[in-house]
Order: C-alpha cells, then sequence, then structure tokens
C-alpha cells in the first residue's frame, strides 16, 4: 500500500457532535435561489456529545427518548411562536459537510436545506445548503452525507470554529 493511499484526503477537520439539526429537501424550483445564511443569534446550552451505544436494543431506546424529548419541547414552544425548535441531532460536522442519520431517505444528488444552530459564543444560526453524497442503510435509518454548496465563507468559518472549539473539549476531557 502507497503512503498516498493511507493519507486523509479531507479538506476539513470532522468531529461528532449533537447539535439541533433541521433538514428539508430542497425542490428543482428553488435551487437556483439558494444561498447561505445567518438567521440571527442566540444564545444556546453546551451539548455534550453522550458516548456511543453499543447494544443496538438500549440505542433505540435513547433514540425513542430523544424524540419524545423533542416532542414534548416542540409541544411547549409552540405556545410561544418566536421559538424555533429544531431537533438534537448527532452529526459528524466539518467545513465541508456533515453527516446524519434520519428516517427520510434522501438520494445522491438531492439538494438539502439544513438549518444549523451552533451553541458557541454567541450561539450561531444558519442556513446551510448542500448536495447529497451518499446515503447508507443503517438499522431503521439512512445515514445521509452531505457537502456543502453555496456556502459563504463566513458561515463555513462559524463551523470550523465549531469543530475546533469542540475537539479541544474533547480533548482536555482525555487529559483529565
Amino acid at each position: 500500500m502507497s503512503d498516498s493511499s493511507e493519507k486523509n484526503l479531507r479538506e476539513f477537520s470532522r468531529v461528532d457532535a449533537v447539535i439541533p439539526l433541521d433538514v428539508r429537501l430542497v425542490p428543482p424550483e428553488e435551487q437556483q435561489n439558494i444561498k447561505s445564511l445567518f438567521i440571527g443569534e442566540t444564545t444556546l446550552p453546551e451539548y455534550q456529545v453522550p458516548p456511543e451505544v453499543e447494544d443496538i436494543v438500549l440505542s433505540e431506546w435513547l433514540k425513542m427518548l430523544n424524540s419524545k424529548l423533542d416532542a414534548i419541547l416542540a409541544s411547549i414552544a409552540s405556545r410561544d411562536e418566536g421559538v424555533p425548535i429544531i431537533s438534537q441531532k448527532r452529526v459528524n460536522i466539518s467545513g465541508g459537510g456533515l453527516s446524519f442519520d434520519t428516517k427520510e431517505k434522501f438520494n445522491a444528488g438531492d439538494v438539502l436545506e439544513m438549518k444549523i444552530m451552533l451553541p458557541i459564543s454567541p450561539g450561531s444560526i444558519l442556513y446551510a445548503y448542500g448536495e447529497v453524497v451518499d446515503v447508507r442503510i443503517a438499522g431503521n435509518y439512512y445515514h445521509t452525507a452531505v457537502k456543502y454548496i453555496s456556502i459563504d465563507d463566513e458561515i463555513r468559518d462559524e463551523i470550523v470554529k465549531f469543530v475546533f472549539k469542540t475537539q479541544r473539549d474533547i480533548l482536555r476531557k482525555k487529559r483529565g
């Protein structure tokens, strides 16, 4: 095996995180008008990434409980229309794209609108757009990988800043 085949060819550092993420398929008639943007700033509590659960049954129970908690929060928030509620999702995120599990099946080439809330100070709420580059079946979910398109440098910088901050936090915890 040559040295070049062993290199990580990714352009950006990646990190696993749990963040508020809402995803929508962009219809073809809207695709020519997409542009990433900030919709405002807010302060969010920091969410720690829970450890991976090896037990498949326990993992499914935890996902169900998380869905129920999201539904309860959405119900409470619906009383106050000014507060957007976005479900928490485990993602692998970088400045080049992200991947996540979803019950909705997307196809390679689909364009997605992703509403992302990053718990950095000050918190950022942003819209990013991406093209689906890979979809794999993972149990009852589809593991979906997305490459950003039409993304402003300012928004990419916020994502990269979040990735580096999260990596630093993980390293600090490992050192004790």
